[in-house]
């Protein structure tokens, strides 16, 4: 028997509700639906699910040691600059890097609870997805 996989989505894991919370409402300009407060919440975008949750007690260690991951939340965007301003006009200004790849342009930061994003622009000779 073969296994289907119906759907897929990304789950971040946080000890940082509240400015985890903040941040994605601001970035997407959206409330969570569903919402359960400093428990899950779930932001759906672009045809992607993001669902934000806050670990059991006894995973609280691994979820709250400030380390990075190899996992990076690529979002494709028109506009770099409008993308930076919006980061801005939201009060977060931690852009850290603006590299240009074979592929197109990349602005990388992170949320408040270290995990990668990377706002991607694709060039109009190539147009594959970015290397994250």
């Amino acid at each position: 028997m073969t296994m289907k996989i119906h759907t897929a989505f990304i789950a971040l894991g946080t000890t940082q509700w509240d400015e985890v919370i903040t941040f994605y409402r601001q970035l997407l300009e959206q409330d969570p639906h569903p919402y359960q407060p400093h428990r899950y919440a779930e932001f759906v975008f672009a045809g992607l699910t993001l669902a934000i949750f806050v670990p059991q007690a006894d995973q609280e260690l691994e979820f709250s040691q400030s380390r990075l991951s190899g996992l990076s939340l690529c979002l494709t965007v028109d506009d770099l600059d409008a993308a930076i301003a919006h980061l801005q006009q939201i009060g977060y200004g931690q852009v850290l890097k603006v590299q240009t790849a074979s592929h197109g342009q990349e602005l990388l930061v992170y949320d408040p609870a270290g995990n990668r994003l990377i706002f991607y622009f694709p060039s109009t000779s190539h147009d594959s997805s970015p290397n994250p």
